[in-house]
C-alpha cells in the first residue's frame, strides 16, 4: 500500500469514528475525483450529482468495511448518481442548444472530446468514462453498474460507435 493510500485509509477510519477534521480532509480529497466523474457523465447536472454523491458517501461512510476500497466505493456511488440525474434531466429538462456544438467542417472544434460526449446518452457516456478514462475492465464496469456483462459489452460497442460517428462527422 502506498503512503497516500495509508493516509487515505487513516482518514477514513478517523472519519468513521466521528473525527470532524478527518471528515473535512476526506471531503477535500474526494471532491475533485467525484467532480471529474460526475461532470463527465452528468454534464450540466454534474455539480448536483457530485453533491449528492458526497452526501451519500458521508451518510454511509460507516458501512464501508475496507478503507482501502474507498475510491472504488465512491466511484460506484458517483456513477449511479450521475447517470440518475442525467436521465432525469433528459426526461424533464430542455434539449441542449445544438448550435453550440462543433460543426462537421470545423476540424479544430471537432477534436474537443467534451463536446462530443455531450451528444451521447448518459449510459453511453458512463461506459466510455469507466472503460476509457477510468480504465475499468468490462467485468468491473458490469459490477459497478449492476448490469450483466453482455449489456456492458453491447452498451460499450454502441457508445464507441456513436462517438466515432460524431467524431467523423
Amino acid at each position: 500500500m502506498s503512503p497516500a493510500s495509508d493516509q487515505t485509509s487513516a482518514l477514513v477510519v478517523a472519519a468513521q469514528s466521528g473525527d470532524a477534521m478527518a471528515m473535512h480532509d476526506l471531503l477535500d480529497h474526494l471532491a475533485p475525483y467525484v467532480g471529474r466523474i460526475c461532470g463527465s457523465i452528468a454534464l450540466v447536472e454534474g455539480p448536483d450529482a457530485a453533491q449528492e454523491t458526497l452526501v451519500a458517501v458521508f451518510r454511509h461512510l460507516g458501512s464501508l468495511r475496507d478503507p482501502a476500497a474507498l475510491h472504488g466505493w465512491v466511484r460506484r456511488i458517483a456513477v449511479r448518481e450521475a447517470v440518475h440525474l442525467a436521465r432525469a434531466r433528459q426526461r424533464t429538462g430542455p434539449v441542449p442548444d445544438l448550435s453550440e456544438l462543433p460543426t462537421p467542417g470545423d476540424v479544430e472544434q471537432a477534436t474537443d472530446i467534451a463536446d462530443l460526449l455531450t451528444r451521447l446518452a448518459p449510459e453511453h457516456r458512463a461506459m466510455l468514462i469507466l472503460r476509457d478514462r477510468e480504465g475499468l475492465s468490462e467485468a468491473e464496469a458490469a459490477s459497478l453498474l449492476d448490469l450483466p456483462p453482455g449489456t456492458v459489452k453491447s452498451r460499450l460497442h454502441r457508445a464507441r460507435k456513436s462517438f466515432r460517428r460524431a467524431w467523423e462527422a
